[in-house]
Formats: C-alpha cells, sequence, structure tokens
C-alpha cells in the first residue's frame, strides 16, 4: 500500500481488526520513509458492478457516489456515520447479490429511498426530492402527502 503522504511503497500494518459489522477489515498502516500513519480499509467486492444511467451510458460502480449521496441528505441530521457506512456496505452486498453486473441507475436510487425511509424522514424527502426531480412546492406537497397516507395504512 502506498503512503498517501510520501508516496512510498513500503508501508507495514500494524493492527487489523473487523469493522462492526465484520464487512470490512480495518488496517492501520505505518509509513518507516516518512513516519506517518494512515488508517485503510479492506472489503470483499463479489463482482465488478457497471451502473446504467438513463441516457445508456454506462460507468463503473462507485460507492463513494452512494455514500456522498447519503450524507448530502442525511446533512445536520442525527444519524452516526457509522450507521451510513452499514447501509452503504449493504446497498453494495445487494447490488452484488443481484447476479447482474449491468445495474440501472433506477435500482440504486430505490435501494437509497427505502433505507432512507427507515432511517429518516427528512433525509427521504431530501433524496426524494432531487431523485425524482421536485419542481415546485407542490410536488413536495404531493410527495408528503403520499408519506402520510402510507403510515395512515401501517
Amino acid at each position: 500500500m502506498r503512503c498517501p503522504f510520501c508516496g512510498n511503497d513500503d508501508t507495514q500494518v500494524k493492527d487489523s481488526r473487523p469493522t462492526e459489522d465484520n464487512a470490512t477489515i480495518r488496517r492501520r498502516r505505518y509509513c518507516p520513509a516518512c513516519g506517518s500513519r494512515f488508517t485503510t480499509f479492506e472489503r470483499v467486492q463479489l463482482r465488478e458492478l457497471t451502473v446504467v444511467k438513463k441516457n445508456g451510458d454506462k460507468t463503473p460502480f462507485d460507492r463513494d457516489k452512494v455514500m456522498r449521496s447519503l450524507n448530502i441528505a442525511l446533512r445536520k441530521r442525527p444519524v452516526d456515520e457509522d450507521r451510513i457506512e452499514r447501509i452503504v456496505n449493504g446497498i453494495q452486498r445487494r447490488l452484488e447479490t443481484l447476479g447482474e453486473n449491468e445495474i440501472p441507475t433506477k435500482v440504486i436510487g430505490e435501494l437509497i429511498m427505502d433505507n432512507l425511509a427507515d432511517l429518516d424522514p427528512v433525509a427521504y424527502v431530501r433524496f426524494a426530492s432531487v431523485y425524482r426531480n421536485f419542481r415546485e412546492a407542490k410536488d413536495f406537497e404531493e410527495f408528503i402527502g403520499e408519506l402520510g397516507g402510507e403510515e395512515d395504512k401501517s
């Protein structure tokens, strides 16, 4: 592993331990060249995933993009960073176990929506406003009205 500070290729692992959800290995590393310490995370990747966008373009799946989307929706909300990491890991595992290498963006968006609906109603509405391309206040009112209707059914 290359040192992010000096670029040295020869770093040493000082400590390894599984994360809370046992889906990732956390490694503390040390660079003998510059003396810096840093942390890396190692996770299993079952298959190479390709995201198929609405316009047909294809790009490699980027878990950091899912993480950024969740962080934006959850900004200033009382949700622990570890919980967000577990959600991203769960979404990635779910996509990898679908059996498909090409995943439409709609599937990823719906998985994010499902997780946010269970986690935080404000973040759910924030994400939905971008994902479903709300144009005016009426769109918010209709969506929130649907939410109230779903809660009445339970």
